[in-house]
């Protein structure tokens, strides 16, 4: 018996490629912002080389391609649905020294 692989499935194009990454963007924002909120940028930084600031700048700058003129302050308010100085205030603690750490090494392993 061999292994037969899975059939590759049609790429999508159009309508229905942009329609299911806009659907798999907004439950990533979804999930970051209501459903674990207590997890730190600064560990997504870590492990996943991106935070919710990243994403939400992501956003803002497909908004100014599409001709929307917004700064990165107005972009990061609509990402995260309120003024981010609040939801910092809310959800984020300050760095340890650890994080800290973790971080830098991080930067220096993907820098070259």
């Amino acid at each position: 018996m061999t292994d037969t692989p899975a059939p590759t499935p049609a790429p999508l194009s159009g309508d229905a490629r942009i329609r299911a990454e806009a659907a798999a963007f907004r439950r990533l924002r979804a999930h970051l912002l209501e459903a674990r909120p207590d997890v730190q940028n600064i560990d997504l930084m870590i492990l996943a080389g991106f935070c919710r600031n990243c994403l939400a700048d992501w956003y803002g700058d497909a908004l100014r391609a599409e001709g929307v003129d917004l700064d990165k302050a107005a972009a990061r308010e609509a990402f995260y649905g309120m003024p981010f100085d609040a939801w910092k205030a809310q959800h984020q603690r300050e760095a340890t020294p650890e994080q800290q750490a973790a971080f830098a090494a991080s930067q220096r392993a993907h820098a070259g």
